[in-house]
């Protein structure tokens, strides 16, 4: 008599199995529907120039006014590639070859910022600081953007960032 309730546990054991798997066998598993690939982030020239340009310009401008030469080089490296970058994303803006104007107006004012920054030059680095600064406003005003003026910086808007330069 024990072996009734085992085995007809076991037979109701093995005819769950079995429907279980007749069920999956009888409803062919369709994948599931893959979401549609996302859209790549295209940031506008502005957002380019807000998020990059602009803040690089305002660091070197900051390591600059306190002769932090060491910073300076690598702001005005991280500068140039915003450029680049700008450039590259942006390659035409309205009638406008970006790569080519942003190269034909901060070439010089950037290697004479480059040579400052080399020789210690505080004088120097702030007239060719001042160039850059005017050549982005230029800039602005051939492209009907006149309204965006680009100063020396006043102050830091990274108080959570020291410029001095630091002892080793």
């Amino acid at each position: 008599m024990p072996l009734k309730p085992v085995s007809l546990a076991l037979l109701s054991g093995a005819l769950t199995l079995s429907a279980i798997g007749l069920v999956g066998a009888q409803s062919p598993a369709t994948p599931p529907a893959s979401p549609p690939a996302p859209q790549a982030f295209k940031p506008s020239l502005g957002d380019l120039m807000t998020m990059t340009i602009q803040p690089r310009h305002t660091k070197l401008g900051l390591a600059g006014q306190e002769k932090n030469w060491a910073y300076a080089a690598y702001a005005l490296h991280e500068l140039e590639e915003s450029f680049e970058g700008a450039a590259a994303v942006w390659p035409v803006y309205g009638k406008t070859n970006v790569g080519e104007l942003m190269e034909a107006t901060t070439k010089e004012p950037m290697e004479a910022l480059a040579a400052a920054i080399k020789s210690g030059n505080a004088a120097g680095f702030g007239e060719a600081y001042a160039r850059l600064t005017a050549t982005c406003n230029a800039c602005h005003q051939a492209t009907e953007r006149g309204f965006i003026v680009i100063q020396a910086p006043r102050g830091t808007p990274f108080p959570d960032q020291d410029f001095r330069p630091q002892k080793p």
